[in-house]
């Protein structure tokens, strides 16, 4: 069975751009999908494939065929991966390349139609130019004036938006999984982070994230499989860190705070496995994403462990910076204006963390659940903490690392109100100048919320200190903040009642009298939760309020605690058996688990194997199982895949009949359909039906075109020709209005710009008093330091110069020793020179005695070949003066022949005549008397019917001619042709004696029967046919009679070798 036709790429690619020339891309692109999808191209050479790879990637991009374009790829990369990983690169770059310069494009024309829309409703829609907005405008502008710009991104940019997408994604799942196209996933998926983030794609950037974690567990999964990426490796583990750096980084700028959620706990997932540590700046986004998002999720607690984290960080890179360490580079920025902002912002979200919990709850009992623990525990891990933070160890922790020092003076006294000082009339008051502060920074204005439930939180606990009532509005008046700041009376009596709800305040409000009572009864149920519990304040350890003493309530609560422990204490002093019989009790326990500890330990070691035996037997079990049931699965999948193929190769035929024949439908009503489709363009096309194409021709549509262009040409002739008079006049009304107007508006301008001048003037002048008054003073003030200036320069001077005393005699000391050892290398380095030099001589000085040897060995070479050369010649001009002699001879003996000649036509010519009359008698044209011919079977027939004897083979046949018989030749005994076949003479041409041949074993058996063993090679072929001669007997020449042996003393050798000719200076060294 013959090849399907365009098997080869190369006739595929010229039949696609053929194809593509005619306007057939869509047949183009399918053509190469066949191609590529075919089981005959996986044993293509890819160096073919690749430009074939390349154009369906452009045409479906073009076509916007993505379906294809994947297949196609997942074809290609199995076929390439083993041989050829560059070439799946290049590729995919030029597929994603494609895309994004559509998308550009779009963007492009979608900017560009907007304009037009824009300036044609100004001037091109309206008829009348005057009559700037119409009823019908105005009515569109209400409508869809404001949505215009979405529409047309939606029908313009929104596509290739969307196939640059799938684009990316079908990227990633080819490249997914596989360590030598790592690099190039980890560049798409920078990419694709960077399309979400530039045209602020939400919804693809969370379906981006949950591919990439597919991935990842995909790839944990498949990890056996060859050229899988191995999480273990370092490099590969460290591009997949910075891929979700990234990702943090585009989730945040997205606000996609879920994501960002989940982002970071990849991130911690990866950080866990790897065994390099990341580096500092990589870090320091981490924690700095952490704290946004903890932010937005107020979430203040975690938020300001993040925040100290971030601090210890910075602290940590600067140590490392100062010391050499570590690079610039891998560390963040930690200067002394980055570690002050870092230690401002960890004091201030430490003091924001709600005193009384925030979060909604039905009671205090529900906040110690598990789910609350195991998610505190989980953002524990992920900030790298031993154990959950809490609002105290923040603070301790901040102490330690004097964070006081470097924070922001605001911050420091806010910390010094809240935290240490006991103001309860005063609080609000000395906080207010910090909020509004606080409240002007942009990035520190979201801590005020939190600050002021921690204000009013400080407020009631240390009024419940000194009052056991106080009236409301009192309270309120102590509770004034700065105007933007202002809190309510409602949000004064929400805060008390989630206070009491929590179990950090008892506090009784009376509405009707105003009057706030602190709790006093010694049964009160505040705080009552035990000390573990996270319910309630987020000081889960002693609260760090200022106490003047415990409340009744307190000491009630805490009353049997001490009665036990008092009891505890006096029965040790007054019973010692209490503690005998302790000891005694703990030694018994001690002895037991001694005793028993081995037998215990040997039945830990049974058990043990007897769990292992069951596990190995349930492994095999379980592995047979899984063998058998994956022959099975084999078995199915293979006859599946069988009747799969033969239906896909049915329906791949159907597909193919069906294709050609709407092709050629296609084809046919497609080049009328154009010609129909440019009649109809324009304000005033004709109308004509598409659906009736069969009573249409070519001419028909052809005039109907000319006659519409004409009708348009003169249209928009005369249009032009009345805007250009209207424009005319319009402009000519605007220059005699304006030049009426230009000289009061340049007087106009003119004052402006001196009112500037003095202005400025003014200004400046000012400005340079006043710092010409601050430097002065700042003079004055610096002079009373030049006496300690100068005292302090002697002394720095006086002790540095003893410093540089000992430095410049140890650098004496060093410099001594440095010339000793220079001295010795430069020695040694002379004495190695030296050697180095004569070695050198000695090399030369061989290889120059070697090229005098050559030289005297070429010269006799050529000596002896000139010798040689001299030999020959003389050999040469001896065999042409011969030559020349021979030719002389030959002359004498043709002009006797040509004698002999004349003599022999003389005496044959009336024989000739006689046999002539008798030929012509008889009727029959006599055989031609031709030397050697045979005697024909009418001949001998002729012969024995008149009685005559017919002559035997060795007589001679037919009449000889005249030259024959007068002719050496023509007498002599006819030459024998002794070959292999022992074949006579007459029956073929004799056989040439080549200068040099070897006489045959037959020739060679002859001569030893004969005794003319010496003669043989000459009885072959006389010495004037040796010499050129045929030794036929022609008309035009003769043979003349051998030259005397004598003459023949230099005769040629034979050289061994059939038909080569040797020289004779050369025959006789053989």
């Amino acid at each position: 069975m013959p090849p399907p036709p365009h098997q080869k790429p190369e006739n595929v690619l010229k039949r696609a751009h053929e194809l593509m020339g005619v306007g057939q891309s869509s047949a183009a692109l399918v053509l190469l999908h066949e191609h590529i999808t075919s089981k005959r191209s996986r044993n293509v050479p890819i160096t073919s494939l690749e430009p074939v790879m390349l154009l369906l990637v452009e045409q479906s991009v073009e076509q916007k065929k993505g379906k294809l374009a994947k297949d196609a790829l997942y074809q290609y990369k199995n076929i390439s991966q083993n041989t050829n990983v560059g070439t799946i690169e290049l590729v995919l770059k030029k597929f994603i390349e494609l895309a994004e310069d559509k998308v550009k494009t779009a963007q492009a024309k979608a900017d560009e139609v907007q304009s037009s829309l824009e300036t044609t409703a100004a001037t091109a829609s309206v008829d009348d130019l005057e009559a700037s907005e119409t009823p019908e405008s105005i009515l569109l502008s209400t409508v869809s004036g404001e949505q215009s710009r979405d529409r047309t991104d939606r029908a313009i940019v929104t596509p290739w938006l969307k196939f640059l997408w799938e684009t990316y994604r079908t990227v990633l799942d080819i490249l997914r999984n596989n360590a030598r196209l790592e690099i190039m996933y980890q560049s798409t998926a920078m990419q694709a982070f960077e399309f979400c983030q530039k045209y602020t794609r939400k919804t693809e950037f969370r379906r981006l994230c949950e591919l990439l974690r597919n991935h990842v567990q995909t790839a944990a999964k498949y990890s056996a499989q060859m050229h899988a990426i191995n999480l273990n490796d370092p490099d590969t583990l460290q591009r997949h860190l910075e891929t979700r750096f990234q990702q943090l980084n585009v989730a945040v700028e997205l606000e996609l705070w879920q994501e960002a959620f989940r982002s970071v706990e990849d991130i911690h997932t990866l950080l866990n496995l790897s065994k390099r540590p990341p580096k500092n700046i990589m870090m320091a986004n981490y924690y700095e994403k952490l704290t946004r998002i903890f932010l937005v999720g107020e979430n203040y607690l975690f938020h300001a462990a993040a925040w100290s984290r971030y601090y210890n960080l910075l602290r940590q890179s600067a140590s490392m910076l100062a010391s050499g360490q570590s690079k610039k580079a891998d560390n963040p920025a930690t200067s002394e204006a980055d570690l002050s902002k870092a230690a401002s912002f960890v004091l201030l979200s430490a003091l924001a963390i709600p005193v009384i919990s925030t979060s909604r709850s039905r009671g205090a009992l529900v906040d110690i659940d598990e789910a609350k623990k195991n998610k505190n525990s989980r953002l524990t891990h992920l900030l790298g903490m031993a154990q959950a933070p809490t609002r105290a160890v923040l603070f301790r922790d901040a102490m330690s690392k004097g964070l006081l020092k470097r924070a922001r003076p605001e911050i420091r006294e806010l910390f010094n109100i809240l935290e240490v000082d006991f103001h309860p009339l005063s609080i609000c008051k000395k906080i207010s100048p910090i909020l509004v502060k606080i409240g002007a920074d942009e990035e520190m204005a979201k801590y005020v919320l939190p600050l002021q439930q921690v204000i009013l939180t400080r407020l009631f606990q240390q009024l419940s200190q000194v009052y056991e009532t106080v009236d409301l509005a009192f309270v309120e008046n102590l509770a004034q903040f700065p105007e933007p700041f202002q809190v309510t009376k409602d949000t004064i009596e929400k805060f008390i009642m989630n206070g009491n709800k929590k179990g950090d305040l008892a506090i009784r409000m009376d509405h009707a009298t105003g009057v706030l009572s602190f709790d006093t009864d010694v049964f009160s149920s505040t705080k009552a939760v035990h000390t573990g519990s996270s319910a309630g304040s987020a000081e889960s350890e002693t609260s760090s309020v200022q106490r003047l003493q415990n409340t009744p309530s307190e000491i009630v609560r805490t009353q049997l605690t001490r009665l036990a422990k008092s009891l505890y204490v006096t029965c040790q002093y007054i019973d010692p058996s209490v503690n005998e019989s302790r000891i005694r009790a703990r030694d018994a326990a001690y002895a037991r688990a001694k005793a028993g500890a081995e037998q215990e330990h040997h039945d830990i070691l049974a058990r043990k194997e007897i769990i292992a035996k069951r596990k190995e037997e349930a492994s095999e079990i379980q592995a047979r199982k899984e063998k058998e049931d994956a022959t099975r699965k084999r078995i199915r999948a293979a006859q599946i895949q069988e009747a799969e193929d033969k239906r896909l190769a049915q329906e791949q035929k159907d597909r193919e009949e069906k294709r050609m024949k709407a092709e050629l439908d296609r084809v046919r009503k497609e080049e009328l359909k154009k010609e129909i489709a440019a009649l109809k363009i324009g304000p005033k096309a004709l109308d004509i039906d598409v659906e009736d194409l069969e009573n249409l021709d070519s001419n028909r549509l052809r005039a109907m075109k000319l006659a519409q262009l004409e009708r348009e040409k003169n249209d928009i002739n005369e249009k032009l020709r009345v805007t250009a008079k209207r424009i005319d006049h319009l402009e000519r009304a605007f220059r005699k209005e304006e030049a009426k107007k230009l000289p009061e508006d340049y007087a106009q301008q003119r004052q402006r710009d001196l009112d500037a001048y003095e202005k400025i003037k003014e200004q400046t002048l000012k400005d340079s008093e006043a710092k010409h008054k601050a430097n002065v003073e700042l003079k004055h003030r610096l002079s009373r330091l030049v006496p300690f200036y100068e005292s302090f320069k002697e002394t720095i001077v006086e002790r540095r110069h003893d410093e540089f005393e000992k430095r410049r005699r140890d650098a004496t000391k060093e410099l001594e020793k440095q010339i000793e050892l220079r001295k010795k290398e430069f020695k040694e380095r002379k004495a190695r020179e030296k050697r180095e030099l004569a070695e050198q001589e000695r090399i030369l000085r061989e290889e120059e005695e070697r090229a005098a040897r050559e030289a005297e060995e070429k010269a006799a070479r050529e000596e002896q070949k000139r010798k040689e050369f001299a030999e020959l010649k003389a050999i040469r001009e001896k065999e042409r003066q011969e030559a020349l002699e021979m030719a002389a001879l030959q002359a004498r003996r043709a002009e006797e022949a040509e004698r002999r000649k004349a003599e022999e036509k003389a005496k044959s010519r009336g024989v000739q005549m006689d046999r002539a009359e008798s030929g012509s008698g008889s009727g029959v044209r006599p055989p031609l008397p031709l030397a050697g011919a045979k005697m024909g079977w009418r001949e001998k027939e002729r012969l024995r019917a008149e009685g005559k004897e017919v002559p035997s083979a060795a007589a001679p046949t037919r009449t000889e001619s005249p030259m024959a018989r007068a002719s050496p030749m023509g007498r002599a005994a006819p030459m024998e042709r002794t070959d292999s076949n022992d074949q006579s003479g007459e029956r073929g041409p004799p056989r040439l004696a080549l200068a040099g041949g070897k006489p045959s074993w037959r020739e060679r058996e002859a001569a030893k029967t004969s005794g003319a063993g010496d003669s043989a090679p000459a009885s072959r072929l006389p010495s004037a046919m040796a010499r050129g001669r045929s030794g036929r007997g022609e008309d035009e020449r003769d043979v003349s009679p051998a030259p005397p042996a004598a003459a023949s003393g230099d005769s040629l050798k034979p050289s061994g070798t059939a038909g080569k000719f040797v020289p004779p200076h050369l025959r006789n060294k053989q």
